[in-house]
């Protein structure tokens, strides 16, 4: 499958929100529409570490999103990217739509000279795992939240 990703735009704001729900509803989570509205807000923000957003689509039909956020790391110099949300429409999985918005993020780090791409994901997620394990290194890092 062919298809092409490119940066969202004001008029994809309902196609990006149906696709952020799908997200959401695959990791039982729910958001309020004002969390919706100020994400949507900041990925036109100014400033080198806003949240940015890529939309995968397929003819006029978008198919996934990806969210990703530039930041500073304690252990190097250069910034580093932290992919926050990676999505892709049910119906086009193992399309090759997901590695496309990965090799988006990876393309986008290389021109900001970050060297560094990470992510995370559920344990059980395992048909994206397939993916990450042919695109990334796994670490043995766990993670914790407040």
């Amino acid at each position: 499958m062919s298809v092409e990703i490119r940066p969202v735009t004001q008029a994809d704001r309902p196609v990006w929100g149906e696709l952020w729900t799908g997200y959401l509803t695959f990791y039982r989570s729910e958001l309020p529409t004002s969390v919706y509205d100020t994400t949507f807000s900041r990925f036109f923000d100014d400033g080198p570490y806003e949240p940015r957003c890529r939309m995968a689509w397929k003819g006029k039909e978008a198919v996934g999103l990806v969210h990703f956020l530039r930041h500073r790391h304690c252990w190097r110099p250069e910034d580093v990217i932290y992919l926050q949300d990676l999505y892709v429409s049910e119906a086009v999985r193992g399309t090759g739509a997901g590695r496309a918005l990965i090799e988006a993020v990876y393309a986008e780090a290389d021109a900001l000279g970050c060297s560094t791409v990470y992510w995370t994901t559920a344990d059980n997620n395992h048909t994206a795992r397939q993916l990450y394990d042919r695109v990334a290194t796994k670490t043995e890092f766990i993670k914790y939240q407040r």
